[in-house]
């Protein structure tokens, strides 16, 4: 069975930047596609980003292509979304999913098996 434990949330004025980190237990990022789904307060979940399992194939959301960089370590226990230049409309519960194999594409439209307990960022002056 797949866990994921996010970790690296907290309030930030805007321009600041965050480190999300996502612990994987039972199997690693190398197999499993690995992506990130935000939902702020009244809004519907957002997708942010995703990494295919073969660590090449990366994708984001037009709202924060350029800011935010999925990456993983070469062990592919843990996944990260570096967020940077945030702004107020990136407060939002952000939390990791995963998808166990299969078209990467699925995880895209946040159709995954596997997801974290969520970690809180709040950007605000």
């Amino acid at each position: 069975q797949v866990q994921l434990v996010e970790s690296g949330g907290g309030s930030v004025q805007p321009g600041a930047s965050l480190r999300l980190s996502c612990a994987t237990s039972g199997r690693t990022f190398r197999r499993l596609h690995m992506g990130w789904f935000r939902r702020a307060p009244g809004k519907a979940r957002e997708f942010v980003g995703a990494m295919h399992a073969d660590g090449l194939n990366i994708e984001y959301d037009d709202s924060v292509k350029g800011r935010f960089t999925i990456t993983r370590d070469s062990d592919g226990k843990t996944g990260y979304l570096q967020m940077n230049s945030l702004k107020p409309e990136d407060t939002a519960l952000y939390y990791c999913v995963a998808r166990d194999g299969g078209l990467f594409t699925r995880i895209l439209r946040g159709d995954y098996e596997y997801w974290g307990q969520g970690t809180q960022v709040t950007v605000s002056s």
